[in-house]
């Protein structure tokens, strides 16, 4: 088999996320402290995915272009390919055919996270050489997903979306190609979305008597469209984090459990309870931050609690007197309180806010 190629999906509004992605490409927000496209570029090179193309929207390409680079602090070698309108995946394929040429590759959608990596899929794929491999993993809805109905091991149809879905098995946003899909992506018309779906685009391949595998995936997969996810990606990193403390902690400090303390941050009088990160020049003061939290860099806390939540970089939260959880404030982000009967607070804030609780 020929060398792979990587095709990273990072265009689409991000409209399950506004109004963080009316300011920031979704691909961009952090878990744990590293925007979600990372992981993605980090799995493929891994997998020994060196040369990779990324898929971008007019609206945020140059913000992606900026935060990743030439693909050099990864290791590898990035060219970036605009997708003018988000017309479906199978449209995405074909906008990158001049780019992937006669390669298989590997598509990987741009704010999914995988925990074991792609090392295994790129290896089977490589000993069996497929058309396709796709991973499956169960849901509970499955009717929000493309779903698979198998016949045994043998996949027999994918159904995008489906309002009466034949099985729990969703596609993951993880599939292995050989150039045999460009032909089928060609034959296609949009769906009743208006859109190429990729889902329809592999059942062309089954039609065609062409080989489509797939594999189930081991640990834990999230796509992290929406705030619920996005949190749960965040508590799932942060479960594997090991402890490092490079910035100042007070005499009057604690902290318990595995926690990350960047350089230049600084915790004065308060405790910080992991897992969790605290970005570099954070500043924490008479402060209580909870298990997996992540505040990013130059973030203040002054007399608050937090807890389950990210903070992006320069935001302020302070004298909130109460607790905020399950929370995401956008960057440069100010939150504070006056007065009032104390509350939980659960926010999905946008960047350059200032919020005053009454």
């Amino acid at each position: 088999m020929d060398s792979l190629k990587g095709l990273i999906l990072s265009g689409g509004a991000g409209t399950r996320l506004r109004p963080i992605t009316h300011t920031s490409a979704k691909q961009l927000v952090p878990v744990a402290n590293k925007p979600v496209l990372f992981y993605g570029i980090e799995a493929l090179v891994d997998a020994g995915v060196e040369e990779i193309g990324i898929i971008i929207a007019p609206e945020t390409g140059e913000e992606i272009r900026a935060a990743a680079g030439d693909g050099s602090q990864f290791g590898a070698r990035i060219t970036y390919i605009v997708q003018d309108s988000p017309a479906g995946l199978a449209h995405a394929v074909l906008t990158a055919e001049e780019f992937i040429g006669g390669s298989p590759f590997v598509m990987y959608l741009g704010d999914n996270l995988l925990r074991d990596g792609l090392r295994g899929l790129v290896a089977a794929f490589r000993a069996d050489e497929p058309e396709a491999l796709i991973l499956l993993t169960p849901v509970d809805d499955p009717e929000s997903y493309g779903v698979a109905e198998l016949d045994g091991e043998r996949i027999v149809r994918l159904i995008e979306k489906p309002k009466e879905p034949p099985s729990n098995l969703a596609l993951v946003g993880v599939y292995l190609f050989s150039p045999e899909i460009f032909d089928a992506a060609r034959s296609l018309e949009p769906s009743w979305r208006g859109e190429l779906e990729i889902t329809e685009a592999i059942q062309k391949l089954i039609d065609d008597g062409r080989r489509v595998q797939s594999e189930v995936v081991r640990g834990w997969w999230k796509d992290t469209g929406q705030l619920a996810d996005m949190l749960e990606a965040n508590r799932l990193v942060l479960e594997e984090i090991e402890t490092r403390v490079e910035g100042e902690v007070d005499e009057a400090s604690r902290v318990e459990g595995r926690v990350v303390i960047e350089p230049g941050a600084k915790l004065i009088r308060s405790v910080v309870r992991g897992p969790a990160v605290i970005g570099a020049g954070a500043e924490i003061e008479d402060a209580y931050i909870g298990p997996y939290t992540s505040l990013g860099e130059n973030v203040h806390v002054r007399r608050s609690e937090v807890e389950h939540s990210i903070v992006l970089s320069g935001s302020v939260v302070e004298d909130l007197g109460t607790r905020m959880e399950a929370s995401l404030l956008g960057r440069d982000v100010k939150l504070t309180r006056s007065d009032g009967m104390p509350k939980t607070l659960r926010l999905l804030v946008g960047d350059r806010c200032e919020i005053e609780i009454v």
